[in-house]
């Protein structure tokens, strides 16, 4: 490679021949790996020295940063990067030390993979199908499949999350660069003959010391005991009590003893058990009675309750649901509730001795807030309460400190039909006046209402029938019909449909009415139980048309004639006679 060959001063000649003299014994090549010296730092970028470039290649201190080179950042220090251009079309060097560096990372992969030796790395995430492992190294990232994690099903790995462990490697893509890695290999490898020696060391009924959780199968709990063996606690070997899964049970990490209850030398496995180093305590279930408290304790918490074990008779433990941790609190928490090794009150509630099962509550040793409220606030009470929750169709209230919401839906907060909107005049926080309208302590549940603390403006049909005439006030008209509202005193709209505003179908236009005007209309129907009122002009149109016609002529001799020139006729009639 030749520079500055335009150069006509005969000094610069010279220089000329002694820099392409010295480039030429270099050997600077794009795509090579090449050592830089740090000869500059500043608070963004690292300058190199590099024997053979015209200009200084520089690097970004993050990207130094970022790929832990951080202790390397001083003058002096020999940087490996990857020489991509000489002279980019700014016409400065292009390097990069990330590339630099999964290139040395492949090339000690691509050589431990020729020599079939294992690499250290460490699991740092999931992924679909298995795990990511990073090579410790030189930081490059391999595929562990989930069939090669281990030689034993593992529903928990966290125990090997970011680990240094070996791994095999069991395939390498040069072209891709992608390697895939297996840990099963590195297990499956242990010599048999070392095993063997390992297992010819315990027997039946060996009692091990501090085994530690490593994982957990639906099957069963894997201990590694010493360093130097795993064994297997079947579901069934953990507890005398009933036990869906080791995680209710058992935290990774945790150190239990363990009893040996076989010794396979075939198969170089060892069955160990917990429940097994003492006695069954269901043979002595029958000297605890049932709907009596009892003192259990704590030993783990869960999401959903918490497993605890019956103090007076160790190894039989027990689910504590959440439900029967409080009475008022329907997603009530164990652990914020309690702490493992707590010692708490709870009734047995069930023994099943057959399926090894006993049901505890600890809201039952506690009194029934609900029964507390029905002495304190009986139906019909009127107490002063607060809005404390809101949904879409009801309001939850709640009374002085008691830990209890008391019902209250739309329907019960106006005596008009126009509840759901009503409720969107609360809000949290809202002081409210409501009656206790009914207590269900089996059920847990208090419904009130607000409206039952007014008086009922229904009230005012109590002492009406049917066909009876009433003067309302129209309050509105619309294509449905009128709004109206009696008078004297009642404050609920009803509405006269269209077909019930006169008998003519010509006069059954609501705009022959204005709001505000005073009407006569007769109780078509009436239904105290439903609250249900039918209004009708029309129907008091035909009662004193019947009337009329009763009185004053045949059934056919005002047929043809419209009504409300008959009845002012009547009415003439009846002022002459007077």
């Amino acid at each position: 490679m030749e520079i500055y060959k335009d150069l006509t001063n005969p000094a610069s000649k010279e220089f000329e021949k002694l820099l392409n003299s010295k480039l030429s014994k270099t050997q600077i090549e794009e795509g090579k790996i090449i050592n830089g010296k740090i000869n500059k730092i500043t608070d963004k970028f690292v300058f190199l020295f590099v024997e053979g470039l015209k200009s200084e290649p520089v690097l970004d201190i993050n990207e130094l940063k970022s790929m832990g080179l951080s202790e390397k950042i001083k003058l002096g220090e020999t940087i490996p990067v990857l020489l991509e251009k000489i002279e980019d079309r700014n016409g400065e060097v292009l390097v990069s030390a990330n590339k630099a560096q999964k290139i040395k990372g492949w090339d000690k992969l691509v050589e431990a993979y020729e020599k079939n030796e294992p690499i250290m790395g460490k699991i740092t995430s999931k992924c679909k199908g298995g795990c990511i492992v990073e090579h410790i190294d030189t930081g490059s990232l391999m595929f562990l499949p989930g069939s090669q994690i281990s030689d034993k099903p593992l529903k928990d790995i966290s125990h090997l999350m970011n680990e240094p462990q070996k791994f095999a490697l069991i395939k390498l893509d040069k072209v891709r660069g992608n390697a895939c890695v297996s840990r099963r290999e590195i297990i499956s490898s242990f010599k048999k003959e070392d095993k063997a020696k390992i297992i010819e060391k315990y027997k039946v009924g060996d009692i091990i010391k501090g085994a530690e959780v490593k994982g957990y199968s639906s099957f069963g709990c894997f201990f590694n005991v010493n360093g130097e063996l795993d064994v297997l606690v079947h579901l069934q070997e953990i507890s005398y009590s009933r036990v869906n899964h080791p995680d209710e049970v058992f935290n990774i990490g945790e150190k239990h003893d363990l009893k040996v209850i076989s010794v396979d030398k075939e198969k170089l496995q060892v069955g160990c058990s917990v429940k097994q180093l003492s006695p069954d305590p269901f043979e002595k279930i029958d000297n605890f009675e049932l709907n009596k408290t009892y003192k259990f304790k704590v030993i783990k918490l869960m999401d959903f309750g918490a497993f605890c074990e019956l103090s007076e008779l160790p190894g039989l433990t027990t689910l504590l649901h959440s439900s029967e941790l409080s009475w008022s609190k329907k997603n009530a928490s164990a652990k914020k509730m309690f702490k493992v090794n707590d010692i708490i009150n709870c009734v047995i509630t069930e023994i099943d001795k057959e399926k090894r099962r006993v049901a505890i509550s600890h809201r039952l040793t506690l009194e029934n807030p609900f029964k507390i409220f029905e002495k304190k606030f009986p139906v019909g009470t009127i107490v002063d309460g607060e809005v404390v929750n809101k949904n879409e169709y009801s309001l939850f209230v709640k009374i002085e400190n008691l830990d209890i919401d008391i019902f209250v839906h739309c329907n019960d907060l106006v005596w008009s039909n126009n509840g759901e909107e009503e409720l969107n005049n609360y809000k949290k926080g809202d002081k409210v006046k409501i009656k206790i309208l009914e207590i269900k302590i089996s059920e847990q549940k208090i419904r009130g209402g607000v409206r039952q603390t007014k008086s009922d403006p229904f009230d005012w049909f109590r002492d009406k029938k049917i066909k009876q005439t009433i003067t309302v006030k129209i309050i509105s008209t619309d294509s449905k019909g009128l709004i109206v509202r009696p008078e004297e005193g009642c404050e609920m709209d009803f509405l006269i449909k269209k077909s019930n505003i006169a008998i003519n179908a010509a006069d059954t236009r609501t705009s022959r009415f204005t709001g505000g005007e005073r009407i006569d209309c007769a109780i078509a129907d009436l239904d105290l139980d439903k609250r249900k009122v039918t209004l009708s002009i029309k129907l008091l149109e035909e009662i004193e048309k019947k009337e009329a016609l009763e009185k004053y002529g045949a059934e056919g001799s005002g047929k043809n004639l419209p009504f409300s020139s008959l009845s002012e006729d009547l009415k003439k009639k009846d002022k002459k006679t007077k």
